[in-house]
């Protein structure tokens, strides 16, 4: 299979980059998300001679009708799905210390990082699970292991229940053709005009997920990208 009749399906924004990266190399890609005005910031980062490879859609993958209802919507307009990147979440702060928070705020954050997660898995894994061309890649983060800092200890939290729930799915299905991977970020990731000592530049991340994606090399693997060192890993030896 070429890269040409590649579909990537992005679930949610949140590196950019990573989309541009696969349109480059000639995938088609289609991207979910809520915000329609995520989607028109995302139109005006394509380059006129490969927006013809980028579809987008407003709808809500956290919902077991409203993925269903994108599901169909892309099968209709993109037909056979070859790849998926599942990056759903929020900005890294959260509300405050935990006793400040009322039960609905956490609930909240389960819901956005785990239940959200769980609903457009069900939905989509099958499309790709049984072709070994194929690949389901979650992106997560190492905010399930550590506090951040005082005041996000919810989203540490949500973010453990994540990381957890990929590795039950690791061992509930060790047979499966797919390329099921999951790239663990465990810093922090800037536009190069705000980049942070040992933050990943968003370019970097984003050719290292394309490469990771097109190689379709390993299964069932954990990346864990602590400092830029380790995306060049990816890109040029392709493992961490």
């Amino acid at each position: 299979m070429s890269n040409g009749d590649r579909v990537v399906i992005i679930i949610i924004i949140i590196i950019i980059i990573i989309i541009i990266k696969q349109m480059r190399k000639c995938f088609k890609v289609a991207v979910v998300s809520r915000d329609s005005s995520k989607l028109e910031k995302l139109k005006g980062f394509v380059s006129p001679s490969t927006k013809c490879n980028l579809t987008t859609l407003v709808g809500n993958v956290g919902s077991e009708e409203g993925v269903e209802e994108v599901k169909q919507a892309l099968l209709k307009s993109v037909g056979k799905i070859t790849d998926v990147v599942s990056s759903l979440g929020f900005s890294w702060w959260q509300g405050g210390p935990p006793h400040s928070q009322p039960l609905k705020e956490l609930h909240w954050v389960i819901e956005t990082l785990l239940f959200s997660t769980f609903v457009s898995w069900k939905a989509f894994f099958p499309l790709v699970r049984d072709d070994p061309n194929c690949t389901y890649t979650f992106i997560t983060g190492g905010a399930g292991e550590k506090l951040l800092m005082p005041g996000t200890g919810f989203l540490t939290v949500g973010a453990a229940s994540a990381l957890a729930f990929c590795q039950v799915l690791r061992e509930e299905y060790p047979e499966v053709p797919c390329k099921l991977n999951q790239v663990k970020i465990n810093t922090g990731v800037a536009a190069p005009d705000r980049m942070a000592p040992g933050y990943l530049n968003h370019l970097d991340l984003g050719e290292a997920m394309a490469t990771l994606i097109e190689r379709r090399n390993t299964s069932h693997t954990v990346f864990p990208v602590s400092c830029p060192a380790d995306l060049k890993t990816v890109i040029l030896e392709g493992s961490l």
